[in-house]
């Protein structure tokens, strides 16, 4: 396995040291039979309670997320939409669902326009169970042109959604798919500019909103309610996505880097770091350089800590670093 990551060393309370390492595990996933690489990827990747992998790709609404094994095998295809540019795997009442926003995608030689601008909930079989339509919407945001690209689930059930490729609002929606407020934006006193995702970040009590505020370069905490509690950190390359493992959390960044966090915001690691600034999808396969990443859109640790990768890329790809213990 070759070694990749960089690591650095903190000082904690002036005397203890933490330390984070990941090794690059070169070629972990195989592509679906009878393909070079997954397709189309500009969505995201998570993980669920056994393991198995979730990718979403932009080929075809007979194929909007790939499964695979913890090896890297190809096992399934979901029929789900195509543009689910961002989702999240969450227990709810002691079942697994996928939660999605579902951005929309333009016609292709075989496929008619995919309708956007909606939330699913799913099971992870793809039998979508819940569907928030764009009526549920403000009608104030919505005439506004909303572009959805994430969302995630609180512990009492609310699903926040970002529009992050709009004015980046932030809606709240019970468990049901009723609304229940907004916050954010581009005014005061967020300024957001391309909120590409959120997460709800449950390291803390009560728990709290992780946005990625990508055309700011910086991340930044908000309460449930939307009150700014303060920003993390500043000056990054652009961060698109985000997943929690302990204390940890890790963060891609479409400019080329995948960093991680502890809890108190200092970074601890990154991987893959690309010298030039990326964030560009045509990076061709002949091109790829092992274990540096191109455009880093969506991101998940696995149950072990391990950090699994995907790029925006018109052929797709995803890499993996394995936590060194």
């Amino acid at each position: 396995m070759k070694k990749l990551a960089l690591s650095m060393m903190l000082a904690l309370g002036g005397s203890a040291v933490a330390e984070v390492k990941y090794d690059l595990v070169p070629n972990w996933l195989t592509p679906p039979p009878g393909k070079e690489t997954i397709g189309n990827s500009h969505g995201e990747i998570a993980v669920d309670s056994s393991g198995k992998v979730y990718v979403s790709v932009w080929e075809s609404s007979r194929a909007g997320i790939q499964v695979y094994g913890p090896d890297g095998k190809f096992i399934k295809a979901l029929e789900l939409p195509r543009s689910l540019h961002g989702f999240v795997i969450r227990k709810v009442d002691g079942h697994e669902y996928l939660f999605g926003a579902v951005l929309g995608a333009p016609k292709t030689a075989t496929e008619p326009a995919e309708p956007g601008e909606h939330v699913i909930k799913c099971e992870l079989d793809g039998k979508i169970v819940m569907d928030i339509p764009k009526s549920a919407f403000p009608e104030e945001q919505s005439k506004a042109g909303l572009r959805l690209t994430n969302c995630d689930i609180a512990s009492n059930g609310d699903i926040y959604v970002v529009d992050g490729y709009g004015k980046s609002w932030i809606f709240v929606f019970d468990s049901s798919g009723k609304f229940k407020k907004v916050f954010g934006g581009p005014g005061e006193p967020y300024g957001f500019k391309n909120t590409h995702k959120i997460f709800i970040d449950k390291r803390f009590s009560p728990e709290r909103v992780l946005c990625l505020d990508r055309g700011n370069k910086r991340m930044l905490h908000t309460d449930l309610d939307g009150k700014i509690l303060g920003v993390i950190a500043e000056n990054m390359r652009n961060p698109s996505s985000a997943s929690f493992h302990g204390d940890l959390v890790c963060i891609a960044e479409i400019a080329g880097r995948v960093s991680v966090w502890d809890k108190e915001g200092k970074m601890v690691a990154e991987c893959g770091t690309n010298p030039a600034t990326t964030n560009t999808p045509k990076i061709e396969p002949k091109d790829w350089q092992q274990g540096i990443v191109t455009s880093p859109h969506g991101i998940t640790f696995d149950n072990d800590g391990n950090i699994l990768e995907c790029e925006w890329n018109q052929w797709g790809r995803v890499l993996r670093w394995n936590v060194k213990k």
